[in-house]
């Protein structure tokens, strides 16, 4: 990747970090593991001593990082891209999880969810030129 005018390039995303009380991990596997189909990576030994957990899919990774003093975010979200937006919300609503549609953001459908711990989640799909 070549260099911009300030010295450095940008390069892409490498993962998201979402706030998780301690002693949830396998809510966390539940969800992202089991409901999304997300697959867990190991952690490094030194970050899995912190507990949490990681996962994968799609091109997108998610680091569920354990905080003492927890609180969801309710605005702050990750914006997830997916094909076939409808299946996904049907697979959430099939697993107990409330989707929320908008139709606020031009060029996308989109819904808002939360996962097991009340962190906000938005999954958008571009719409297609019909």
């Amino acid at each position: 990747m070549a260099q911009g005018a300030l010295g450095y390039t940008l390069g892409g995303l490498h993962h998201v970090q979402l706030a998780i009380p301690p002693g949830t991990e396998e809510l966390c596997r539940d969800f992202w593991g089991g409901v999304l189909g997300m697959t867990e990576l190991k952690k490094p030994p030194l970050l899995a001593a912190r507990g949490g957990c990681w996962f994968r899919g799609g091109g997108l990774e998610v680091h569920l990082g354990v905080e003492e003093d927890f609180r969801p975010n309710r605005k702050a979200h990750p914006g997830i891209l997916v094909t076939s937006l409808q299946a996904l919300a049907t697979r959430l609503e099939d697993h107990g999880v409330s989707v929320t549609w908008d139709d606020n953001f031009p060029g996308h459908n989109r819904f808002y969810a939360f996962d097991r711990l009340g962190n906000r989640l938005e999954f958008l799909e571009p719409v297609r030129d019909r």
